[in-house]
C-alpha cells in the first residue's frame, strides 16, 4: 500500500507556486467524502505501485460520483484535459467541461500557475495532494460563470492513476464545495 509523502521531502522549487504537497497524517478534519475517496484510492493501490483507471470501479464510489473528476495527463508540454466531471463539479463550474483542456477553460485565472504546478507535482511524482482553502476559479466577463459565487471554499484531494503502475496518465480528484455558511455541496 502507498504511504503518504512526508511534508518537506520534495524539491519545492521544481513545482513553482505549489509548495504544500503532503497528505496530512491526521485526516480527522477532512470531509467524510474526501476521506472515503482517499481511502478508496489506497485500497485499490497494488503493492508498491500506483493503481490505474482499470482498478477504479464506479459502483464502489456510488455516493461520491457527483463530486469526482478525472484529468488526462499530457506531457511535452504538460497539459491536462477533463476526462470526466461529476454532476456537482459541472454544476459548480456552470458548464460541461468533459473533453476540454483545463488551461483553455480558465485562461485568465490569476491563480492558474498554482493549479498547474499542483497537477504537475501529482503527475510527475505520483503522489497524492490535498487542499482545503479558497476557491480559485474566476469569472471572465466574456464567459459564463466559472464557479457559483456563493462557494467560498473547497476541499479536494487529487490522486494519481497509472495504467502501467508507474507513469501517471490520469489525475483523479474529488471535491467538496462549501458555501458562506460552511454547508458542504
Amino acid at each position: 500500500m502507498l504511504q503518504a509523502r512526508p511534508a518537506g521531502s520534495f524539491d519545492a522549487a521544481r513545482f513553482g507556486a505549489w509548495t504544500d504537497p503532503g497528505i496530512p497524517s491526521d485526516r480527522s478534519a477532512w470531509h467524510t467524502s474526501i476521506q472515503r475517496f482517499y481511502d478508496y484510492w489506497l485500497s485499490i493501490s497494488p503493492l508498491g505501485r500506483l493503481p490505474g483507471r482499470q482498478h477504479v470501479i464506479a459502483e464502489d464510489l456510488g455516493p461520491l460520483l457527483p463530486r469526482l473528476w478525472m484529468l488526462d495527463v499530457h506531457r511535452n508540454p504538460s497539459r491536462f484535459r477533463y476526462r470526466l466531471a461529476g454532476t456537482l463539479v459541472t454544476w459548480s463550474l456552470g458548464r460541461e467541461v468533459t473533453g476540454h483542456w483545463v488551461d483553455e477553460l480558465h485562461p485568465d485565472c490569476a491563480l492558474k500557475p498554482i493549479l498547474h504546478d499542483r497537477y504537475c507535482f501529482a503527475a510527475q511524482t505520483g503522489r497524492p495532494t490535498w487542499r482545503h482553502g479558497e476557491t480559485i476559479w474566476e469569472r471572465r466577463p466574456d464567459q459564463p460563470r466559472t464557479r457559483h459565487r456563493h462557494f467560498l471554499t473547497v476541499e479536494n484531494c487529487i490522486v494519481p492513476l497509472a495504467a502501467d503502475g508507474e507513469t501517471v496518465d490520469i489525475l483523479f480528484g474529488a471535491s467538496v464545495l462549501f458555501d458562506s455558511e460552511r454547508n458542504a455541496h
